[in-house]
């Protein structure tokens, strides 16, 4: 397998690479130290909309600078992206748009409603390999 060439995506780029996927990851601190959880997610002009349950580790993310990515690497690892935005972790009130932001997602569609958290990018890469 010969290695793949890196290239960076635009800001656009990264978001709607961003959109294409339901799934990635939130890095935080939690207890003084690094945590990742796997969460779903929708992007919504420009913003990362992720669900938290009630009494979750997610909890200490709220209103601190978090990170979050997702990726997409075809199986034999030489095509593929990934995307980091950085932003402030903040819970939405409920009822518009929290409201959508629930029917935009069908893996929130249960009977814990828990909470939604808005992810504004301050900073936003993304890179693209290619084989």
């Amino acid at each position: 397998m010969k290695p793949g060439r890196f290239h960076e995506l635009s800001r656009e780029e990264s978001l709607r690479r961003l959109a294409s996927v339901g799934v990635g990851r939130l890095v935080f601190t939690h207890q003084a130290l690094p945590a990742i959880r796997p969460v779903h997610h929708v992007v919504d002009d420009g913003q990362v909309i992720i669900r938290g349950h009630a009494g979750g580790v997610v909890l200490s993310a709220l209103d601190t600078v978090v990170a979050y990515e997702a990726d997409s690497v075809a199986g034999d690892e030489t095509i593929g992206w990934s995307v980091v935005v950085t932003g402030v972790a903040r819970k939405l009130a409920p009822g518009e748009p929290a409201d959508r932001y629930r029917q935009l997602a069908d893996p929130w569609a249960n009977d814990d409603p828990g909470y939604l958290i808005r992810i504004r990018p301050e900073l936003v890469s993304g890179f693209g390999l290619t084989g």
